[in-house]
């Protein structure tokens, strides 16, 4: 039973989504010119309930678009920051029907047990929890119904309502923002290349026994569906108030699990969020959801760590040539200083060799005042065109800072950056990436 992108689907998605966000954007106008208030919660509570049963990538772009400053009023920001498991489960019905797809009339026969309820439900699927006939427990990773047929909907509607955001702000050409959206989108559709990206950090972490990475039942997994090794963890939130030294340790072991791939291989995760993690009983990190995977140029790496120290010197030509790397376009002094502002908070937790917390602000999302501040700077420069290579680049580092936010983690971050990258060269990353790739069989 094939799945195809058909027009009844698109059209169906087309009226949904276009009915929704016709909405949305006339709340969106009148908030920027009409000045009307919409900082009552229920607004706020209005577009994560649309936007959480509309699933699909609109939810996924939603989480997107909190991280980038002025796309959406703060509390709307704030609101969408959270929406990461709360669209709604696909019923048991529907369930069934989507596991006879991808394993045929008799699928029950491959489970001893299989969980009707979901154990977790996001944008693009939902998981459940089986046990197999060989006693082994499992999670289910199903991919909702149409789901390429929504991908395509919500694109098209995410280019007008870019269009939209466009027309009224021009600090940010969001063209290269969209490709990228576009292209990760697309990927993460695809259970057979995430099963890819797994062995990846598979094979990355292959020596660091505290990163625990699920294995894959592959005799079971289709294109959309994703049979894995169930990992016990508590959800990482329930440590906020953990003692800090175990709090600390906790915060070491994500950085490695996200830096580590970066610095060695030019590969990240591109999806930090809390509940893509959680802590088994020895204080080791499970790490879940390979769908959205960055893998990066070595010459871009390189760019990364130049930037830094260009930074740390003040060497404004090093620093030019460092964003030119990264694929910024037209570097000027004034533009630069304007990019250093965002740069220097980045990179200010490594700068100095001192045991710290990640920012000096406990509350809101990581970076979020810096970022409003460059960003009314850089209405007043005119349009800059980010490369496609920051925008999740840029995300991962929010999010991650966020979950250390969260962890109230103090550490020294300048001796763990140092240590990852004391022997960096273009050529290591170039040979190690060969051989991840070699590994997955990509």
């Amino acid at each position: 039973m094939k799945e195809e992108n058909n027009l009844v689907s698109r059209v169906k998605r087309y009226s949904k989504v276009t009915t929704s966000m016709t909405s949305l954007a006339t709340k969106f106008a009148g908030k920027k010119y009409l000045n009307i208030d919409l900082s009552d919660q229920k607004y706020a509570a209005q577009i994560t309930e649309i936007l959480g049963n509309l699933k699909g990538p609109l939810m996924k772009v939603a989480q997107l678009s909190a991280t980038i400053p002025d796309l959406l009023p703060e509390e709307y920001a704030r609101k969408l920051a959270e929406l990461q498991s709360n669209a709604p489960p696909m019923s048991w019905v529907f369930v069934k029907r989507r596991m006879k797809a991808e394993l045929g009339e008799n699928w029950q026969n491959n489970f001893k047990e299989f969980n009707q309820e979901a154990s977790f439900a996001a944008s693009l699927g939902q998981v459940h929890r089986a046990k197999l006939k060989t006693n082994d427990y499992v999670a289910c990773k199903l991919q909702y119904p149409d789901m390429s047929s929504a991908v395509e909907a919500d694109l098209n509607q995410l280019k007008i309502i870019f269009k939209i955001y466009s027309s009224y702000n021009k600090s940010i050409q969001i063209r290269e923002i969209y490709k990228e959206i576009e292209a990760r989108l697309k990927e993460e559709l695809n259970y057979s290349l995430e099963n890819k990206h797994l062995k990846i950090f598979k094979f990355i972490h292959k020596n660091n026994s505290y990163i625990k990475i699920p294995n894959v039942y592959e005799k079971i997994s289709t294109n959309r569906l994703l049979v894995m090794e169930f990992l016990n963890g508590k959800k990482l939130i329930e440590y906020k108030n953990a003692p800090q030294k175990t709090r600390n340790e906790l915060a070491k072991k994500l950085f490695m699990a996200w830096y580590l791939p970066f610095y060695k291989y030019g590969i990240i995760h591109g999806d930090p969020h809390l509940g893509n993690y959680s802590v088994d009983n020895k204080n080791n990190i499970n790490l879940f959801d390979y769908g959205c995977v960055r893998i990066f140029p070595p010459k871009f790496v390189k760019g990364v760590i130049d930037l830094y120290f260009a930074l740390k010197e003040k060497d404004n030509k090093k620093i030019k040539t460092a964003y030119q790397v990264w694929g910024f376009k037209d570097i000027d002094d004034k533009l630069m200083n304007v990019l250093n502002k965002w740069a220097l908070f980045l990179y200010d937790p490594i700068l100095k060799n001192e045991v710290r917390k990640i920012q000096d602000s406990d509350s809101g999302i990581y970076g979020a005042k810096i970022a409003s501040e460059v960003h009314k700077e850089l209405k007043k420069y005119g349009g800059v065109k980010p490369p496609r290579e920051f925008v999740f680049m840029d995300r991962a580092a929010v999010g991650l800072g966020s979950i250390f936010i969260h962890l109230k983690a103090e550490i020294n971050w300048y001796k763990l950056f140092h240590d990852l990258i004391k022997d960096f060269s273009v050529k290591n990353v170039e040979i190690n990436q060969k051989k991840a790739f070699k590994f997955a069989g990509l």
